[in-house]
């Protein structure tokens, strides 16, 4: 069996990386974008320090802002008639994996228009054409959507988060730019931060894990466990670390897939609006601990690069325990809660089907049942 691996054409990293962005459209010859990013970062001026480089280079823009943070199947309907009316060539998605989500299924279903029905792009959808270029812009240290191709929309109606996993997606350039990802709260910061941990630790224990992903996977998990804690403080050092570490994340799972940790997380989300990276936090040393049997000496590696000392004189049942443990440090030193009061018990039944049912359950290297699902959902309550 062959193990493909897919990135960006091109990705930019370091302070002052936006000012790439006008010589890649250049260089692409394209003539008008269309920018998405939520009505927020519009408010605070971030978006903003795009713009003024568009406006000073004289390209021509359009903005839609019309972005939830869970994007909703509204909102990409909505996005795909507005770049219609738009007449733009090419995307510039500036945000965290809402904005960039968005815009990828705008550019998916743009080219590729028998899936105009959105739920038609839920799992695997057959696409036949790449969407509209897009020149993506993170502005949070987290979903890495910059550099996967992986997207996620909420339907509201069904109560439910379907993931859209399609190579056609993928942004043909990155620009990670630390300044963009100065203004984010601390509340943000944590969270995000505390996504992209679970990317990593996920990406590393996936059943489709090998020998690459597993490179890019340790050491995102080393960089983002020196570097949240410094991030939360806003210290430049510790936006520099997760820009980077997020993104190596992004360049593992993407391509090997993530576990139940996403599953549930997404359910929560779905159901009670959980932001997406407060419950991958919950989330991931329950999982973890669930997971552990299967995982070979991998805990150990992870208890080590995330700082714990004395790993190779540890057993197999305390180096597991101490990267378990690890985890739930970091979560609590950043202020992320390990309880969810809006779960209740007769709730249980259709949040554990509804993560069975996600895209993100295969790759998980133990299978769970819904019993399973159920006992892990309780431990949030």
């Amino acid at each position: 069996m062959a193990n493909r691996f897919m990135l960006n054409e091109t990705s930019y990293h370091g302070y002052g990386a936006i000012k790439e962005i006008a010589n890649e459209a250049k260089a692409r010859a394209f003539k008008k974008a269309f920018v998405c990013s939520d009505p927020d970062l519009i408010k605070f001026n971030v978006t903003k320090k795009v713009t003024d480089i568009l406006d000073n280079e004289g390209l021509a823009y359009d903005i839609y802002s019309d972005i939830k943070p869970n994007p909703t199947i509204e909102n990409v309907k909505h996005g795909v008639e507005s770049f219609k009316a738009s007449k733009a060539d090419y995307i510039i998605a500036i945000g965290g994996g809402s904005s960039m989500d968005t815009a990828k299924a705008i550019g998916i279903i743009i080219t590729n228009p028998e899936f105009e029905d959105v739920r038609s792009l839920e799992g695997v959808a057959p696409t036949k054409k790449p969407c509209v270029p897009i020149i993506a812009v993170p502005t949070t240290a987290g979903t890495a959507a910059e550099v996967t191709i992986n997207y996620v929309i909420t339907d509201v109606e069904k109560k439910r988060k379907f993931v859209c996993v399609d190579p056609h997606d993928m942004p043909i350039v990155a620009v990670v730019d630390p300044d963009m990802m100065s203004s984010m709260p601390k509340g943000l910061t944590a969270s995000t931060g505390m996504d992209a941990l679970t990317h990593a630790i996920e990406g590393y224990t996936t059943r489709g894990a090998w020998e690459m992903s597993d490179m890019f996977h340790l050491k995102a998990i080393e960089i983002i466990s020196k570097s949240l804690r410094g991030a939360v403080n806003n210290e430049k050092e510790g936006r520099e670390g997760m820009a980077l570490g997020q993104y190596i994340a992004g360049m593992g799972f993407s391509n090997v897939g993530l576990g139940i940790a996403h599953s549930m997380a997404h359910t929560l989300g779905a159901v009670y609006d959980t932001p997406h990276g407060v419950a991958c936090a919950m989330m991931l040393p329950i999982v973890m601990d669930f997971n552990k049997e299967t995982t070979g000496e991998k805990y150990r590696e992870i208890a080590r690069v995330m700082g714990v000392k004395g790993v190779d004189s540890m057993t197999q049942d305390e180096y597991r325990a101490a990267a378990i443990q690890a985890v739930r440090q970091l979560s609590a030193d950043v202020g992320i809660p390990a309880k969810l009061a809006a779960i209740k018990e007769e709730d249980l039944e259709f949040l554990a089907q509804s993560a069975a049912a996600d895209a993100c359950a295969p790759g998980n290297p133990k299978e769970a049942s819904i019993d399973d699902f159920k006992a892990m959902f309780r431990q949030l309550m």
